[in-house]
């Protein structure tokens, strides 16, 4: 191996380590990792800007700008006050539509931009039922996660994979991975419902409060509604056509973002940028960049050779082998730079001998994206819940949530395990 490739890995152990250590922000630690590539002359600035994914960019763009507007409709307000009715107040009821509003949401918004739309509305119910929030907020983690790995657009992973591999489209994401996603889903809120289940009491008084409440008071702007529901038809049909259409996602949603700020004019247009994550989005960039130093040495193709002699280029072994490797290291490190590393990993497979690839990709997915429930630092999403917890003051612990996440996770992963056995390996 030589000295660029090892300074890559350098760099780039580095830089995972100051993610974990979470003592300066992690989007200046990659973009400082990712300069830092070029500055050392391992990569030029061509060769970086050609790694960055701007397909994955544009796509996560252009869906926080609809959904940063459509937000401001109260439409999300509206469901869970609705959906609490439905569930008649009983409060391991309405646990279980929070956790399934959550999980369709996080499918076809993305998880992160839902629970931050979900948990200030969960706050309120909890308070008007008299309830510990916590239990709620565990569940709506769990939710976020399992909704995003059924679709291409629900979770980062996903989406940095669907934009890699040109095979991987929205509709093969919903074939292969929406009722897995959904069983486990079921499977999950089902053990959170029996486990939280004599912890959850309310009186008749709250309940019938709750029942008494007009749900149409929380939507604030209709016509804003109608426009947004036009912009994100548009939106979500041209992801399913996509691949006939031979138009990208990114700029599908770009289009449909960009009709939407023209239908409702330059009053929202100031504050949908605004409520952009750029913080999110250079991540990204730096990672792209992080990772794409470890190809150009060489040191992707040498794992892969590796990993490949260690299952005998075995297709069994070695899917199962991503999937569970996958699980374990997204429950304790971030599964953006975790899946940004082993796309080119899995594509350098398929140079090196195995040709079915479909496998290892499902597999991946399933991994990062549920793997992610397994701690508190396992994704995006659970730490955007444990902040907006944390300023209502409700702390959730890192053990604490440790203590039902992870056993919930590994059981998702045996299921998981099962279904890829079944569907891609018997």
């Amino acid at each position: 191996m030589d000295q660029q490739a090892l300074i890559a890995i350098g760099i780039f152990v580095i830089t995972y380590a100051l993610i974990i250590a979470e003592k300066v922000h992690r989007t200046v630690i990659a973009m400082a990792s990712g300069l830092l590539m070029v500055a050392v002359g391992i990569l030029n600035q061509e060769s970086a800007l050609h790694h960055i994914d701007f397909n994955t960019i544009g796509l996560l763009i252009g869906m926080m700008i609809m959904v940063s507007i459509t937000g401001q409709t109260g439409i999300f307000d509206y469901i869970a006050v609705k959906a609490a009715q439905i569930a008649k107040a009983s409060p391991i009821k309405v646990l279980v539509m929070l956790g399934i509003i959550t999980a369709f949401g996080s499918a076809f918004l993305d998880n992160v931009t839902t629970v931050l739309l979900i948990v200030p509305v969960t706050f309120t119910i909890t308070r008007q039922l008299g309830v510990n929030p916590i239990p709620y907020l565990i569940t709506e983690i769990f939710s976020s996660n399992i909704g995003g790995t059924s679709t291409m657009i629900g979770d980062p992973p996903n989406i940095m994979m669907g934009s890699a591999v040109k095979e991987l489209t929205f509709l093969s994401f919903i074939d292969n991975l929406f009722l897995i996603s959904f069983f486990i889903l079921f499977v999950t809120v089902a053990i959170l419902a029996l486990w939280y289940k004599n912890d959850l009491k309310t009186t008749d008084e709250l309940k019938q409060a709750l029942l008494k409440k007009n749900a149409r008071e929380e939507m604030k702007d209709v016509n804003l509604l109608k426009k947004c529901l036009f912009a994100l038809a548009i939106t979500i049909g041209g992801f399913f056509l996509h691949q006939f259409i031979h138009i990208e996602t990114a700029t599908i949603a770009l289009i449909g973002a960009f009709i939407l700020l023209f239908l409702t004019g330059e009053k929202y247009l100031d504050h949908a940028l605004e409520k952009v994550e750029w913080t999110t989005l250079f991540f990204f960039i730096g990672l792209f960049v992080v990772v794409g130093g470890l190809v150009e040495t060489g040191v992707i193709s040498a794992l892969a050779k590796q990993a490949i002699s260690l299952t005998g280029g075995e297709l069994v072994p070695t899917t199962m082998l991503v999937l569970w490797i996958s699980a374990i290291a997204s429950a304790f490190i971030d599964n953006i730079p975790f899946v940004a590393t082993m796309i080119p990993l899995i594509q350098e497979m398929g140079n090196n001998g195995i040709d079915n690839l479909e496998p290892l990709w499902w597999s991946l997915s399933l991994g990062a994206c549920l793997g992610g429930n397994g701690t508190l630092i396992g994704a995006s999403a659970n730490l955007v819940v444990a902040g907006i917890a944390s300023k209502e003051g409700h702390h959730i612990s890192f053990k604490r949530y440790l203590f039902i996440g992870f056993p919930i996770m590994l059981i998702s992963i045996i299921i998981s395990s099962v279904y890829v056995w079944l569907r891609y390996l018997l």
